[in-house]
């Protein structure tokens, strides 16, 4: 009889909930109509729409009006920083980002850059934490846009948020800009995001239980966005296209379910952490990459094991059907070693020899006990092996 699968990759992704998924089949059998259609069918639609909105706004501490859905958190930075630029670029064409932000923030930034904009990328520390002076020092009249992460989905960092938006709430002086923007998929539900004093904030549902395929950008009332899709009214225009209601429908379920039991699931997985944390570093030659305090998140461990390549320990430990992975699950297949471990001041083969172990509120204490036993026994197997 084989071992039962243990899933330690749910920065990646989590699993559906049950009630998610229930009340996506409902909404695809019953609820199949158009929002936009004026009769009976479109308007049950509609409804539900509304209801999934307002469930995400409740659970980010928002108004409904200021959720945009997308097809997830890439389409929300995109348009969060496309949008800004659209809108803003004759105030101003420079952007201020860190080093460790998502590839969709980094590549973002990278398109406007070759259309002539400036984009200025802060460096972090050892814990891949932003020191909020370097934003200070980042200012420029022309900034129009800072896009800081709050937790990082590599190594778990949190961002000091509080200090860098009171920075530039100082720098606007009495004006709309520059604004901030906050990837905030890893901290939904686990770090506390004070959303409604934010300009722009991105989330997605297949990090919370969740299906794939949605996620919502916050607008704050009076940022001005350009779309960067066209054709449709839908969304006041600015994210036109037909809502994907089952999708929707269950981003409303698992936010719904987050608000019941978020902080208590948080303080659940950060005792998890510190568990699985206190086993891993006693094995030889395994090491923390991100912060330990109050500055991790509770359900992100990244770990650097000498003399062992990340990929072949994921795969090893894949054998004894434990599932983790080497970092962002947007560049898992990709033999480069971390943008982000490397501009928190690793080399490059500490950065290859690092693997991120993600918790969620499915994650058992007995699992983190085997996963642990798991390492404990293989690490020193294929250290032999090199």
């Amino acid at each position: 009889m084989s071992a039962p699968e243990i899933y330690l990759d749910n920065a990646a992704t989590t699993r559906p909930d049950a009630e998610v998924v229930a009340a996506m089949v409902e909404a695809l059998t019953a609820g199949y109509g158009n929002p936009s259609s004026l009769h009976g069918r479109g308007l049950d639609a509609e409804r539900r729409v509304a209801a999934a909105r307002a469930e995400v706004a409740n659970a980010l501490g928002v108004p409904p009006a200021w959720v945009l859905f997308t097809s997830g958190g890439t389409e929300a930075n995109n348009l969060a920083i496309q949008g800004v630029a659209g809108s803003y670029g004759s105030r101003g064409r420079h952007l201020i980002a860190t080093a460790v932000e998502h590839s969709s923030v980094l590549a973002t930034l990278r398109a406007l850059e070759a259309r002539g904009w400036s984009a200025t990328l802060l460096p972090v520390d050892r814990a891949g934490r932003v020191d909020p002076e370097e934003v200070r020092r980042a200012l420029r009249p022309d900034t129009v846009l800072a896009s800081v992460m709050a937790v990082n989905n590599e190594v778990g960092t949190v961002q000091p948020l509080a200090a860098i938006a009171r920075i530039l709430r100082d720098a606007r002086a009495g004006g709309r800009l520059p604004l901030l923007h906050v990837d905030a998929v890893q901290a939904f539900g686990r770090v506390p995001v004070p959303a409604a004093d934010l300009d722009l904030l991105t989330v997605s549902a297949h990090k919370v239980h969740g299906p794939k395929g949605i996620g919502a950008l916050v607008v704050r009332e009076g940022v001005r966005l350009q779309p960067i899709l066209h054709g449709g009214e839908q969304q006041h225009g600015v994210r036109p296209g037909t809502e994907n209601v089952p999708g929707i429908v269950g981003f409303g379920r698992a936010a719904a379910l987050l608000r019941a039991d978020g902080p208590a699931q948080a303080e659940r997985l950060h005792r998890l952490r510190s568990r699985l944390l206190q086993r891993a570093i006693l094995i030889d030659g395994i090491a923390v990459n991100g912060s330990l305090g109050d500055s991790a998140a509770p359900h992100i461990l990244n770990l650097r094991v000498a003399g062992v390549r990340g990929e072949i320990l994921v795969h090893r430990l894949e054998e004894e059907r434990i599932y983790v992975s080497t970092g962002s699950a947007c560049h898992s297949r990709d033999p480069q070693p971390s943008h982000v471990l490397l501009a928190m001041g690793l080399g490059r083969e500490e950065a290859l020899s690092s693997i991120r172990l993600s918790l969620a509120r499915t994650t058992t204490e007995d699992e983190i006990d085997a996963a642990a036993d798991a390492l404990a026994r293989v690490v020193p197997e294929l250290r032999v092996l090199v």
